[in-house]
């Protein structure tokens, strides 16, 4: 069966913060910040920049597809067998951001990978909020 034919699982989790647009971006690409709220990293925001996300149970290789200032972030997140896509989108409100993270393509295949980052995602945007509140 060819791979483009099959239907993938996504998980899309959003944030309405109380911090600027530029002050969020900043927080999703230094990677000094990157390492308080997710995983140590070779983070660099520049098009087509692999790096790498290490955690302590191994390690993501990542490759940015898309980078905007300030408005979206997209990168591969290849771990194993599992090759997925992590899209970040800010909008600016009255308040403050609206953040947006999607992770597109789990296989049905992989229950474990979709329902850890069902519960994984929304913890590090927890972690992120945290990391925000202290930044300058």
């Amino acid at each position: 069966m060819n791979d483009e034919l099959i239907e993938t699982r996504s998980i899309a989790v959003e944030r309405d913060l109380s911090h600027p647009p530029d002050k969020v971006w900043r927080a999703l690409t230094q990677p000094h910040l990157i390492e308080e709220w997710l995983m140590k990293n070779d983070f660099e925001p520049t098009q087509d920049h692999n790096f790498r996300l290490h955690g302590d149970w191994g390690t993501v290789d990542c490759r940015i597809r898309s980078i905007e200032e300030h408005r979206t972030l997209s990168y591969t997140w290849d771990s194993g067998d599992l090759k997925t896509v992590v899209t970040w989108t800010l909008t600016p409100t009255d308040r403050g951001t609206r953040l947006r993270m999607e992770q597109t393509g789990f296989k049905p295949d992989q229950p474990r990978y979709y329902h850890g980052a069902r519960m994984g995602w929304p913890r590090h945007l927890d972690a992120l909020e945290q990391v925000m509140t202290r930044m300058d």
